[in-house]
């Protein structure tokens, strides 16, 4: 199966017009028309995944998070981008990255994270429908879904550490009452507490929160936050599903690297 069929099969699935502005999800390097001969799924590009895959005997490597987030004015060897772009040129490796339209998209990174939690009746906080191609597409930045039963807060924080293999939950003062009703923004999704809170949400899990926007919020919601790579952690589980009812026959490799750059001593 030609590489084009494999992305295709990937945007039908995350659009690429569900993207944020700022973002360049798609196609970052290589030629789609080549046969693909194996696909390494991760989270990010880094000079040891592109010697993963070659070793693997991999063309093709599909990530979350777009290794060309802004334009080059030269590839040499003077940043780790550059290096990478380099490599897979060098080597005929077609790079794809699925990042805000896979986190947009319905079943996308959100759904999956309250998939995880054991949520029910998840759907977009702040859901719209958009045509693309001449077919209706249901999309949004945040879900909310619920636990079967009222956890305790702490016991529910100790679910979603362990849940995630987090080492360290980042959380504000413990709820004093039930937490059922659970609103999610994977990555960087701070934007979205208000809209949590607007939803009257129990808890926010996100990956990511900037300093002052955790004041005045105690009792008003449970914010936990996990870490961006630990929150989007499960992508790899997308991709595969889309390219086994796509592909059944091509080989697929989950990264055996960790690609997070933080660590917690």
């Amino acid at each position: 199966m030609k590489i084009k069929e494999i992305i295709a099969a990937l945007e039908r699935f995350a659009p690429l017009p569900l993207q944020e502005s700022y973002d360049n999800a798609g196609l970052q390097c290589g030629l789609t028309e080549a046969e693909a001969s194996g696909a390494l799924l991760c989270l990010d590009v880094t000079e040891d995944i592109l010697r993963e895959a070659i070793d693997l005997g991999c063309n093709l490597i599909i990530s979350h998070h777009p290794l060309l987030f802004h334009g080059l004015k030269q590839v040499t060897d003077a940043t780790q981008v550059q290096r990478c772009i380099r490599i897979a040129i060098q080597n005929d490796l077609c790079l794809y990255a699925a990042h805000t339209n896979l986190d947009n998209a319905l079943d996308g990174v959100n759904y999956r994270i309250a998939e995880k939690l054991g949520l029910i009746d998840v759907e977009f906080i702040d859901g719209k429908n958009v045509t693309i191609d001449g077919r209706s597409c249901r999309c949004g930045s945040a879900v909310l879904g619920y636990l079967p039963q009222g956890e305790d807060s702490l016991a529910f924080l100790q679910r979603v550490k362990q849940v995630f293999g987090v080492e360290a939950l980042q959380h504000n003062s413990l709820l004093e009452r039930p937490i059922q009703s659970v609103a999610i923004c994977g990555g960087a999704g701070d934007f979205m507490l208000d809209a949590a809170i607007g939803a009257e949400a129990d808890a926010f899990l996100t990956g990511e929160m900037h300093y002052h926007t955790w004041f005045g919020h105690e009792q008003q919601i449970q914010i936990a936050v996990l870490g961006h790579y630990e929150s989007e952690q499960y992508t790899r589980e997308i991709f595969r599903e889309i390219i086994e009812r796509t592909a059944p026959a091509l080989p697929l490799y989950d990264t055996d690297l960790s690609t997070n750059p933080i660590h917690v001593l």
